[in-house]
């Protein structure tokens, strides 16, 4: 996509909200959260019962080897169809929805609901297109999400997308115009998630909105920002919900040759909902999965990583500081960020190389106190990783591509976006 066109990056559109319903309800939390949890979708099913509900149109992904899948699968499109028929929904036409999520840890995270041009988007580890993926994409996790999504009426999302916006111009300008925009939503989000409050944000206000994301993408400044040269910009990167947005990608590819040129510039399904959150608020929390490696003599491994990492020598004082912890050892090694600008990037590339060569398994863990505990047994050795910079997050991705998968987490489960918005993909 042109400069001139990135105006169209990410637009208001026509966006399906309930009338009339009990809201704490009809928000139910990301699909993909609680997967070894089934007694947690069971409580959220019994306090639902027969009101109208996200959690009738979405498939819990514990839920997705089911054997009646495909049973299950009809049942929620069908129940689109019915919501449709029946009036649930309400049309906020041609806006975007400006969120302020209060979080249970009592931050304010604030957000904007759009629609992203998915010709502007690949997962693809060979494209840099202007919005891309933070994580690697598990192929095969989409089969089911695209059965899910296929010749569905309706979209719901739980995407959230990064913006790196220091001068804070695209989302942080609306806080102080929330009290002249109209209130569409203000309620409780059930299960500790905090308390959630939509704004509609339309007409000239929506201009200025693509107008900032025109100025953000700019190649010379994008450039400029990232001590670069020649670089094709990046935009955007999905934070939360990497594969829905590549299911989303995909439909629209299989469903484009059937188009004529014309239908293809505007059909819907060559839009994605989405929320845009900047990068530098303060209300994100990135935080680490550290990696315990099994099975490997770990003082053999510590010698190997030194050996791997230019520059780098143990103890304190290097750009990365990783702490390494075996039996009752602990240290830590110092690695400078020429290899990598990231400490989980670079010490993935180092893992990618050394597991298969030498042998051992990787699992993925949360808490330092946890890395600590499983390290102390033989033959294994722990890493607990810095907090994210989030300062060079976006380069990290524009340097070095995606990130492997459960590299980072955006805050707890309690965090995640709940569904709430819709919109028609038909």
């Amino acid at each position: 996509m042109e400069r001139s066109n990135y105006r169209d990056l990410f637009i208001p559109t026509d966006i399906l909200l309930p009338s009339g319903c009990d809201m704490t309800k009809w928000s139910v939390v990301a699909c993909d959260q609680h997967t070894s949890e089934p007694e947690y979708w069971e409580h959220v099913d019994k306090f639902i019962g027969k009101d109208p509900s996200t959690l009738r149109m979405m498939l819990p992904e514990h839920m997705y080897k089911d054997p009646n899948l495909d049973e299950m699968i009809s049942d929620k499109k069908d129940t689109m169809a019915d919501y449709l028929e029946r009036g649930v929904f309400r049309v906020c036409k041609d806006s975007y929805i400006y969120v302020e999520r209060k979080l249970y840890n009592g931050k304010v995270r604030r957000g904007l609901v759009g629609a992203l041009d998915l010709e502007c988007y690949d997962f693809a580890e060979d494209k840099k297109p202007a919005v891309r993926a933070t994580e690697g994409t598990v192929m095969e996790k989409l089969p089911v999400r695209i059965r899910l999504r296929e010749d569905a009426p309706l979209e719901l999302t739980h995407v959230l997308v990064l913006a790196d916006d220091p001068q804070e111009t695209i989302i942080e300008p609306l806080a102080a115009k929330k009290d002249g925009l109209p209130k569409l939503y203000d309620f409780e989000l059930m299960e500790k998630g905090g308390h959630i409050t939509g704004y509609r944000v339309n007409g000239e206000l929506a201009e200025s909105i693509k107008d900032a994301v025109a100025a953000l993408a700019d190649s010379e400044s994008f450039n400029r920002r990232y001590g670069l040269s020649g670089e094709p910009t990046m935009v955007f990167a999905t934070g939360d919900g990497n594969h829905s947005l590549a299911t989303a990608k995909v439909c629209w590819e299989k469903l484009k040759p059937s188009l004529s040129e014309e239908e293809r510039k505007t059909h819907p399904a060559r839009y994605a909902l989405v929320e845009i959150i900047n990068i530098r608020t303060e209300a994100l929390e990135f935080q680490p999965i550290n990696r315990v490696v099994f099975d490997v003599d770990p003082e053999a491994m510590v010698e190997a990583m030194l050996d791997f990492f230019s520059g780098s020598h143990m103890g304190k004082g290097g750009d990365h500081e990783i702490v390494l912890t075996y039996g009752e050892n602990a240290g830590i090694i110092s690695i400078p960020k020429a290899n990598g600008a990231l400490a989980v990037g670079a010490l993935t590339k180092f893992l990618d190389e050394y597991v298969p060569k030498v042998g051992g398994r990787i699992d993925f863990v949360h808490g330092d106190d946890v890395v600590v505990k499983l390290s102390r047994k033989p033959n294994r050795l722990g890493f607990i990783l810095p907090a994210i910079d989030k300062d060079n997050f976006f380069l990290s991705i524009i340097e070095d591509g995606a990130l492997p998968r459960k590299t980072f987490s955006m805050g707890g489960s309690n965090d995640k976006r709940f569904y709430l918005e819709c919109r028609k993909i038909k």
